[in-house]
């Protein structure tokens, strides 16, 4: 088990930025893929965006493309999601998990082994 840790959820206006944090305290962080989910009230969980362990591939759901930027700094070992232009149905939980094989590119929940607690974002109209 990797414990994983989002942070940076908020209360955010319509067009307005934040930034969400993975963090893990396991080394071997640094060699899994990892994707952001996120979950609206009634709603299935959705992919919104992946990175390859090295972080020199990155893929976005297409509603996030050119919005979301998806980065992370192995060294510290954090994953970071950028999102801009934030629109009301934005709004959900937001997941961060972990897939030790490394694979790239997966978008399904049942390619990661590993899931944090989730942060709440917001975005008022």
């Amino acid at each position: 088990q990797v414990p994983l840790v989002e942070s940076g959820g908020g209360l955010v206006q319509a067009g307005g930025p934040l930034r969400l944090s993975c963090a893990a305290s396991e080394r071997t962080f640094r060699s899994y893929a990892i994707g952001w989910f996120r979950q609206a009230p009634g709603d299935e969980r959705e992919f919104v965006s992946a990175i390859s362990w090295s972080g020199g591939n990155t893929y976005y759901a297409d509603p996030e493309k050119g919005r979301f930027t998806i980065s992370r700094d192995n060294a510290g070992n954090t994953v970071y999601l950028q999102m801009n232009n934030l629109k009301p149905e934005d709004t959900a939980v937001y997941y961060c998990a972990a897939d030790p094989q490394g694979r790239y590119g997966r978008t399904r929940v049942y390619d990661y082994d590993y899931w944090g607690q989730g942060t709440q974002v917001t975005v008022s109209s």
